[in-house]
């Protein structure tokens, strides 16, 4: 036992819980590995001073992570016991939602460049163009999944909302 009163196995299953609802999508972890890769074997620094570096790089991370932790808040208030986020009970249209329908997609991009930027690599820039077009793949699934569970809802919701941010709604 804890000394909280916890046991270890109660401790691991809450964080095999939390980690199942994170949206980590394959082709971020398969990018931010190549990027590490390829900044060991070949590296590509980005110009200007260090410092310059780490601040942005850590303000990407900040607002990548602040966007993912903000769109999980919102899937969570809106939805019931037990929180599952690959089961949504409805579609989302409020908070990071109401300005993208992939916030969560969004941050880990920014966190994405973040890192690389942080590490003054030039590589997550230059690779960051493949890795949306991989994932656009994921998302118009997850788009077609939606429109099946909310034939209502979400064809409304899509035509209201951009995609992604600053692009023009599909």
């Amino acid at each position: 036992m804890a000394a909280d009163g916890r046991s270890p196995r109660i401790l691991a299953e809450r964080v095999k819980a939390a980690y199942e609802n994170l949206p980590l999508p394959p082709p971020v972890v398969a990018a931010m590995a190549l990027d590490l890769l390829l900044a060991r074997l070949r590296p590509m620094p980005l110009p200007g001073p260090r410092s310059v570096h780490r601040m942005a790089g850590a303000g990407l991370v900040v607002a990548g992570a602040g966007l993912n932790v903000w769109a999980l808040a919102e899937r969570r208030r809106r939805s019931s016991d037990p929180f599952e986020l690959e089961r949504p009970e409805d579609v989302v249209d409020t908070g990071p939602y109401a300005i993208t329908r992939h916030p969560m997609y969004v941050g880990w991009w920014l966190m994405q460049l973040g890192a690389g930027t942080l590490a003054s690599s030039s590589w997550a820039l230059a690779l960051l163009p493949a890795e949306l077009l991989m994932e656009h793949r994921f998302v118009l699934e997850e788009e077609a999944a939606l429109a099946q569970l909310f034939p209502q809802s979400y064809p409304d919701y899509a035509k209201k909302v951009p995609r992604y941010l600053w692009l023009p709604r599909m």
